[in-house]
């Protein structure tokens, strides 16, 4: 486990496109996914199996297919952070927040009120840095990481099934 706290810029770019009309932000990329330069790269992350399930498609075990998967449902995805000081993956240990861009991903796709946030600091860094330039309102849902690990896959699927709602 890292304990030295580091300045990171989001390694990767948002998942969009013209037919994105429901917008999914994380807080900042894990280790795992930075390695992976794609959403949700450690393995024991539950979203690709959330998604899957709720979605009715095979779990997707590429980035092509997760990329692809996504965007078939018009599902764009990203962080709400751009850069931050941060200690391996732990969302608890962010500080000297840069928040991202989204108007961007706004201005082509279509997502009106349809902004989920992926967990708590997600959801709360989006009040406090994002929805003031935005004003468009999130809808909080519960972690997938595995450090969430009070909610079961089923209640997480229950749950997220407001995202296609």
């Amino acid at each position: 486990m890292q304990s030295e706290r580091k300045h990171i810029v989001h390694p990767f770019k948002p998942l969009y496109d013209q037919n994105s009309h429901i917008l999914i932000l994380g807080s900042f990329p894990s280790v795992k996914s930075r390695e992976q330069q794609f959403f949700y790269g450690h393995p024991q992350n539950r979203f690709w199996k959330v998604m899957s399930t709720l979605l009715k498609e095979e779990l997707p075990t590429t980035i092509p297919e997760k990329r692809a998967m996504l965007l078939k449902h018009g599902i764009a995805l990203y962080d709400v952070i751009h850069s931050c000081d941060i200690i391996g993956s732990s969302d608890s240990s962010i500080t000297n927040v840069e928040v991202s861009d989204l108007s961007e991903i706004l201005k082509t796709g279509n997502i009106e009120n349809r902004i989920y946030c992926n967990g708590n600091k997600s959801r709360d860094l989006y009040m406090k840095y994002t929805y003031p330039i935005t004003k468009i309102p999130c809808t909080g849902l519960p972690s997938t990481s595995p450090a969430n690990a009070a909610w079961s896959v089923d209640r997480l699927v229950e749950e997220w099934g407001k995202v296609l709602g």
